[in-house]
């Protein structure tokens, strides 16, 4: 291979970035222009991937967490052979429903292994992808035999390292010890507001040595030899790698390289001309070489790879036929395994929702080995662990060397926002089923990757305790009052506020069955069994937990409860009865549930010629009318919290049976 050759491939990945910036008069050339030799590097010669088959399970994950520099992704998928993006989609950069979006979006993009643009998320869900990729090579390749041989590589910005969420997931990759992450750290010294010496004069090799990552430094972004030999050293090491590599941002560009103004906005048609000229490039915009297309081409190196691996894994089938109906249930049909249902429990009994909620974890735990997951420091809180899994841990040098690696429950530490964004990048990994706890006002902190995962669609689980006031004496800091609605507000997830052990089951089941995110809202204190209810009560939404009709058989009133607020609406529905009031009471463990359902379904429910409706949850009223209309009624509370025993604030914040009578008997009177 000639150096000429490559050099004109590396121009290539730049000039295709800077025509469709260019071209869309929007976007970021910069990072792509500086990046293309590691791009060049990683894509055509240590990626393990498959152009033909961009889901091949054993493929090296790609994060490009400075997702602002999107072109340089879209551009190596293109040149190394990828169907997607083509080259009009390349010229469709950043337009309407196009794949090649300002920022990668994985559900619009094979190849795309993560949407990134929001700084810091894919360095932590790189993070994920590395434990997920150890875990599995722990249970089903613990002889090292190239079954599970994925490591995962990335991009990231000096953006990315300021970002917190980094810092913790950093911190927690080089405790664990997770191997199989290598980043190479663009070092270009600028951001948008120009110089980093702005604001950013850490020492970034001495954080990551401190965190136990294997460090080093290249000098020249454009020796490819110097990242190659880099590269490899990393792969050689057990600890998490991170690769300063300094760069020029704007590669080529005359006045603007180096700059800020390289950083966010196209570099104009003289600027382009002038870099044309620097790489010495005298081709038309959007036109790749055929020399350089068939170069950078790695459809026929991964599909040798593939093969390899195809074929190591039928002499390991032959050899283990248990683990590999396993490997392939989860890792390449990802599929539920059958009856998993059967082993979900019955909870007739008064306690705390978290409580029921541990006891569902457990009763799946042996026959969903795929669930994984774990806690920000709060496990025996929100009753997530596991019993007698073992923690995962790094490799014990005392020990077998995969011991570690077995553990079912995750300490995360103090790390909300790095345990929710690599819960992303272990669901987007495959092979494990992630779910993630702490309380309910802490999804604040887990808010940027929860919603992530909803534009994604990926299946996590976030299991959120101590849901209201109902939390008590540690007072309003702790006590989520506008949590549940905001988080409804967010398109694509679903919130699941059970009220008894069966509605817990049933949410845990939805959960899991789910195509997305779900977030259950879990309760500190104790609930009462509120009966028999139709089958299935959270996946519907909303359903009716008891009729009291009037002699005629009609309704004068509806109650409706989320969580621990549907006791108070049964016991006051059993007073407005005794006075002869028509009365429905309607659990809604999910808004989201409920309203995807069509509008007859609804009206079953909650009928429309039943104007008298009141709500009560333990939280903002904002929202509810959607659910009450124009003459309902809300009991809900639209301030924050007090410290105090629960009971007490219950009782202060009028959710008791008597203040749900009155109300209810306000708003009939109201619609008659």
């Amino acid at each position: 291979m000639s150096q000429d050759l490559a050099n004109r491939s590396i121009a290539t990945i730049r000039t295709l970035a800077m025509d469709a910036v260019q071209r869309a008069n929007s976007g970021h050339p910069g990072m792509p222009m500086g990046c293309a030799p590691i791009a060049y590097v990683l894509f055509r010669e240590v990626l393990r991937h498959d152009p033909a088959d961009p889901r091949w399970p054993a493929r090296d994950r790609f994060v490009l967490s400075a997702g602002h520099g999107s072109m340089l992704l879209y551009a190596a998928l293109h040149l190394t052979g990828y169907e997607r993006p083509t080259l009009d989609d390349l010229r469709s950069f950043r337009q309407f429903g196009s794949v090649t979006p300002g920022h990668p979006e994985s559900e619009d993009l094979a190849g795309v292994e993560t949407t990134t643009g929001p700084l810091g998320q894919g360095f932590a869900n790189g993070v994920g992808m590395a434990l997920a990729a150890e875990r599995l090579a722990a249970e089903f390749d613990p002889d090292d035999t190239g079954v599970v041989p994925q490591r995962i590589y990335g991009i990231v910005s000096d953006g990315d390292l300021m970002e917190g969420v980094s810092s913790e997931a950093a911190s927690l990759a080089g405790h664990l010890r997770l191997g199989r992450l290598t980043y190479l750290y663009d070092d270009n010294q600028i951001t948008i507001d120009g110089s980093t010496t702005k604001a950013f004069s850490e020492d970034v090799l001495a954080r990551f040595d401190a965190y136990g990552w294997h460090t080093q430094q290249v000098d020249d972004g454009n020796d490819l030899d110097a990242l190659r030999a880099a590269i490899a050293a990393a792969d050689a090491d057990d600890r998490p790698s991170l690769i300063a590599v300094r760069t020029t941002i704007g590669y080529g560009a005359p006045t603007k390289a180096g700059t800020a103004a390289a950083h966010g906005a196209p570099l104009g048609d003289d600027e382009i001309a002038a870099a044309r000229e620097a790489y010495g490039w005298d081709h038309l915009p959007f036109e790749v070489p055929d020399d350089v297309r068939d170069h950078l081409d790695a459809r026929d190196r991964g599909a040798k790879l593939h093969a390899e691996w195809s074929a190591r894994l039928d002499s390991w089938r032959d050899d283990q036929p248990q683990l590999a109906a396993e490997f392939d249930r989860r890792v390449v049909r990802r599929e539920l395994p059958d009856g998993w249902a059967d082993a979900l429990p019955t909870l007739d009994g008064k306690d705390a929702t978290r409580k029921h909620s541990g006891a569902v974890i457990n009763a799946l735990a042996p026959v969903l080995p795929e669930l994984l997951g774990g806690s920000a420091d709060l496990a025996a809180s929100n009753n997530t662990d596991v019993k007698d899994g073992g923690d995962f841990s790094a490799p014990s040098a005392s020990g077998p060397e995969a011991a570690g690696r077995l553990g079912r429950n995750l300490r995360f530490g103090v790390r909300e926002h790095a345990m929710a964004s690599m819960a992303n990048g272990m669901a987007l990994h495959g092979g494990v089923l992630p779910y993630v706890a702490s309380f309910l006002i802490f999804t604040d902190y887990c808010r940027p990757a929860i919603r992530l995962a909803s534009l994604m669609g990926e299946r996590v689980v976030y299991v959120m305790t101590h849901d209201s006031i109902g939390l008590g004496e540690d007072g309003p800091t702790h006590q989520p009052v506008e949590h549940l609605m905001s988080l409804r507000a967010m398109p694509g997830l679903a919130v699941l506020r059970p009220a008894d052990g069966d509605e817990v089951v049933d949410a845990w089941r939805t959960a899991i069955e789910s195509d997305g995110p779900s977030v259950i809202a879990l309760t500190r204190q104790g609930l009462p069994p509120l009966g028999d209810k139709p089958a299935r009560p959270v996946a519907q939404g909303a359903y009716v937990l008891a009729d009291h009709p009037r002699d005629d058989g009609g309704l004068d009133l509806v109650l409706i409860g989320t969580g621990s607020e549907v006791q108070l609406c049964v016991a006051a529905a059993e007073t407005l009865a005794a006075d002869g009031i028509g009365v429905r009471v309607v659990s809604m463990p999910s808004f989201e549930r409920f309203f995807a359902r069509d509008a007859a379904d609804r009206a079953q429910v909650i009928p429309p010629d039943v104007p008298a409706r009141v709500a009560v949850e333990a939280g903002v009223t904002l929202g509810w009318e959607r659910v009450v209309g124009d003459h309902g009624a809300v009991i809900g509370l639209d301030r924050f919290g007090a410290s105090a025993p629960a009971d007490r604030l219950f009782e202060e914040f009028g959710f008791t049976p008597d203040r749900v009578v009155e109300v209810a008997r306000t708003t009939l009177a109201g619609t008659r």
